[in-house]
């Protein structure tokens, strides 16, 4: 088995207090880059390992903690800080894109045209911030629910995007997942859709309406879709 290395890097956005985890494969080869976006929790050990394995899959991972150092282990906790983080997306947005052009400048990731993975509140957040970074080669947002763009919005998307959903979710009902879905297909975007028979973060075992049927099948569905479009 790969070994897989971890650290903490600052980033240079916001003033203090900016940082990211990283996994990568502990070697000297060059691997494509991803950004991860936590859920609503924080950088909880569930995100962690996700992470992880995207580096044991061999990516050069980085997960910026829009929470600094805060993590939430009870819903009413939770909805605070996302509800913070949501009244100055900017600041959040500021911090992905720190850590897209932190991992981008890293000699040992290639291609340079990036990943970017969200999920839950994580899959808004990377949503929204591949409408301000251009040079994406591939969007994963899963379940990302509170996502209602404007068709000038989605124009800004240029990656190629796999979104994921599941039908129980009662936070993001059908109608919104077919406006999102038709808004960029309108606009000719590359945008494929997976909807699956569970509930909403089903890839979270810990605090999702864990389905493992179907985060066996989405899980190696994403790390394909971004091994094919970041070779």
């Amino acid at each position: 088995m790969a070994v897989i290395h971890t650290s903490h890097v600052k980033l240079p956005v916001n003033g203090e207090g900016a940082y990211a985890f990283i996994a990568q494969p502990d070697d000297d080869a060059r691997h494509p880059g991803v950004v991860l976006i936590q859920e609503w929790w924080g950088i909880e050990p569930h995100i962690r390992d996700l992470a992880q394995k995207l580096a044991l899959e061999g990516f050069v991972v980085a997960v910026p903690d829009l929470f600094h150092g805060k993590i939430a282990s009870e819903p009413n906790d939770a909805m605070r800080l996302m509800m913070a983080t949501r009244k100055n997306v900017d600041r959040a947005i500021n911090e992905i894109i720190g850590a897209l052009n932190t991992v981008k400048n890293m000699d040992n990731v290639e291609p340079k045209k990036l990943g970017l993975m969200g999920f839950c509140f994580g899959g808004f957040l990377a949503y929204t911030a591949a409408a301000h970074y251009p040079d994406l080669g591939a969007l994963v947002p899963f379940y990302g629910g509170g996502y209602d763009p404007k068709p000038e919005e989605v124009a800004r998307v240029n990656a190629p995007v796999f979104a994921v959903y599941g039908s129980q979710d009662e936070g993001i009902p059908p109608e919104q997942r077919q406006k999102i879905e038709k808004l960029y297909k309108d606009a000719g975007k590359d945008f494929t859709v997976k909807v699956y028979d569970a509930g909403h973060a089903f890839l979270n075992p810990d605090h999702g309406m864990g389905n493992e049927a179907a985060a066996a099948d989405a899980w190696p569905r994403a790390i394909n879709f971004l091994k094919e479009h970041l070779k």
